[in-house]
């Protein structure tokens, strides 16, 4: 039997290796403009054409390279930031391991210019696929010039797997704005197809942040620094009050490297815990500077994930120094100095609200809540702290329609003991007062009454005993919901409706959402979508990536009933929105729009259409608080399982459960 196990051509070894590092044209954008700030670059250019499909192009004014050097550059593991094992514990650069070159021409036709200031002539080297093609003098400036043209011309199945132009787009900004944001003292722009996108001149951190994310920002941001022996923390902060449904605008960096790092996030986020509106994300960015040996960056392919060697002390200076900044300006959330410590410390690890505080002894035994009044309306009252409370109370219960008796009711009256005093002498010494009172209706009134020597049952009937406990079986008749049930709001955020074998327990804002998301699913594939026109059109301005995604699906939410038109520097110009949303604030809808469109798209698989309708229904439905009438209750249910899949929203979360009689029997041990 012959050997099997043979050597690799250097070139399809490249192109393996191209797969970790050179994942899409944002992947060549940050190797090459690094390289350029590892030059020593004052200013950089960046072009690219078709998203950098087509062409990306870096051209720098820095040190340069010689005729071997350049050569010597593409060669796998070829570098000159390094040189033994001890050097990588201690890294100041952004390149080090010497593959980005090397991997970047196995798929790519390359071509450099470089010269450096001492050398009358520069070298010109153009490699296509790892081979090199051309090696010349030229008559060049100071400095390299890298263009990537057609990448992935030689793997077709890498490059049908980009994305669309806009999306690559907003990936190569993404990177941009990284590395422009560490380095504020060199010149940067960034032309795209023929297009200035950015222009930004050398100067300080406050500056560049101006520049590229708008003059609003210069009201925007507190300063925020921490000097210690160990650590150096300095950067911006934004005000909780410009805090954004979106993310994409907070920024680490280590020693002058951008990262991602979920603890430090969590840091920040701690510290404005309570004065952030919900579901809103604050600007910063932050530089930490540390010694190199304390840092490993070598962790991950592209070196965006880093490890401290002490995580806690790293996490607990970040927080202290976003927390000392927001209270040097007097944001801060106000302190409760009769809080137990030990709660507190219990509340940061499980994010209890700041708010609430362990119930005194005297709370037990004054704040005693009021027993609720389920009236015919459907919605529970309190009773009134005036009237005696804990003595009485009645549950108004409706029934089906009654000529001679229409308001008549059934009152349950009954004593409720103390708290404190389960004994005391006024309790009831049996259940006798539990018993309808003597002024019940007839049992004309009932459909169904059997009665035997130990209990009394009383089923009402109702067409909406027809529910079965699948959806199955649902009835999608125009008669579900019955008139004859009324459905109940618990603490504005679930409906309990009653069904043949026992309860339903309905998520309203969970329902609500797998509603909107098959209508809108049904109004993108037929383009259905109704829109309610604007009398002012609202202008909406976004950052270049939130524009570029929202452009990715324009014709998807035009669809809907969107009305808009798109404007220069970012601008979308509101003139319509479909009519089944009804919040008023369309700037927040389509920031909240755009922020889903960039989670689904990250995490999930999904199409188009579908990404469009999950994301516009979890913005636009009933939220848990808002207080629904017994119409909408009903119309809610109804739709509900008129819908393909009512038992789950389209992330898989539950919308209905189903408890039955005997479950119910068993929470008072009746079985």
């Amino acid at each position: 039997m012959q050997d099997v196990i043979r050597l690799l051509p250097e070139s399809l070894a490249n192109q393996i290796a191209a797969g970790e590092v050179v994942q899409r044209p944002a992947s060549v954008v940050k190797e090459l403009v690094e390289n350029a700030i590892d030059a020593g670059s004052k200013s950089i250019v960046l072009k690219v054409k078709d998203a950098g499909k087509t062409l990306v192009q870096v051209i720098d004014n820095g040190c340069g390279m010689s005729e071997t050097d350049v050569r010597m550059s593409f060669e796998r593991h070829a570098t000159s930031k390094i040189k033994q094992s001890d050097d990588l514990f201690n890294i100041s650069t952004f390149g080090f391991r010497g593959e980005a070159l090397a991997s970047i021409a196995a798929v790519a036709q390359v071509s450099v210019k470089t010269k450096r200031e001492e050398d009358e002539l520069g070298t010109l080297v153009e490699i296509e696929g790892s081979e090199i093609k051309n090696q010349e003098p030229i008559q060049t400036k100071n400095g390299t010039t890298f263009s990537v043209k057609n990448l992935f011309f030689n793997v077709p199945a890498r490059r049908k797997f980009l994305k669309s132009n806009p999306v690559e787009l907003k990936h190569i900004i993404d990177e941009f704005q990284r590395v422009a944001l560490a380095n504020p003292e060199i010149s940067m722009t960034m032309i795209s197809d023929d297009k200035e996108l950015y222009n930004l001149r050398a100067g300080n951190l406050a500056k560049r942040i101006v520049q590229m994310f708008g003059r609003s920002y210069q009201e925007q941001l507190y300063p925020c620094q921490e000097d210690l022996d160990v650590i150096k923390v300095k950067g911006y902060i934004g005000k909780p009050e410009s805090a954004k449904k979106t993310r994409g605008e907070q920024f680490f960096f280590v020693n002058g490297r951008y990262i991602k790092h979920s603890a430090l996030n969590h840091a920040i986020m701690t510290a404005y815990d309570g004065i952030l509106p919900d579901n809103t994300y604050p600007f910063y960015l932050l530089y930490i500077e540390c010694d190199p040996a304390d840092v490993d960056v070598n962790v991950h392919p592209t070196k965006t994930e880093v490890k401290f060697t002490d995580e806690r002390t790293t996490y607990a200076i970040v927080s202290a120094a976003v927390k000392q900044a927001l209270a040097s300006y007097g944001i801060t959330p106000s302190i409760d100095f009769g809080i137990d410590v030990n709660f507190a410390k219990d509340r940061a690890t499980n994010s209890i609200p700041s708010s609430m505080t362990p119930p005194s002894e005297d709370q037990l035994t004054s704040n005693i809540p009021d027993i609720p009044n389920v009236s015919s309306n459907g919605t529970f009252t309190n009773a009134s702290s005036n009237e005696s409370s804990l003595d009485d109370f009645s549950i108004n219960v409706p029934f089906e329609n009654n000529e001679n008796n229409s308001d008549d009711v059934v009152k349950v009256s009954s004593r409720i003991n103390s708290w404190n005093n389960p004994a005391q002498d006024d309790a009831p010494s049996d259940f006798s007062s539990w018993a309808p009172m003597d002024n019940s209706p007839s049992s004309n009134d009932f459909s169904s009454i059997e009665n035997d020597e130990s209990e009394s049952t009383i089923t009402f009937s109702s067409r909406a005993n027809d529910l079965t406990e699948t959806a199955a079986n649902t009835p999608k008749d125009d008669s579900f919901p019955s008139d004859n049930i009324i459905p109940i709001q618990i603490h504005h955020k679930y409906i309990m409706y009653q069904v043949k074998s026992g309860l339903m327990l309905m998520d309203q804002e969970a329902a609500h959402e797998r509603i909107l998301y098959e209508k809108f699913l049904n109004q993108m594939e037929n383009s259905t979508g109704v829109s309610q026109q604007l009398l002012f059109p609202k202008k909406v301005v976004l950052n270049l990536s939130d524009f570029a995604i929202f452009t990715e699906y324009i014709a998807e939410i035009s669809a809907l009933g969107f009305g808009f038109e798109l404007g220069d520097n970012q601008t979308v110009l509101i003139k319509g929105v479909p009519t089944l949303i009804q919040d008023n604030d369309e700037q927040e809808i389509i920031e909240e729009l755009i922020e889903q469109l960039k989670f689904n798209k990250e995490e999930l698989r999904i199409s188009a259409n579908e990404n469009i309708a999950r994301s516009l229904a979890k913005r636009a439905s009933i939220k848990s608080g808002q207080i629904l009438e017994i119409p909408e209750m009903k119309s809610m249910i109804e739709q509900l399982f008129s819908c393909s899949s009512p038992n789950y929203t389209p992330d898989g979360k539950k919308t209905v459960v189903l408890m039955d009689y005997a479950q119910i029997e068993g929470l008072f041990n009746l079985r």
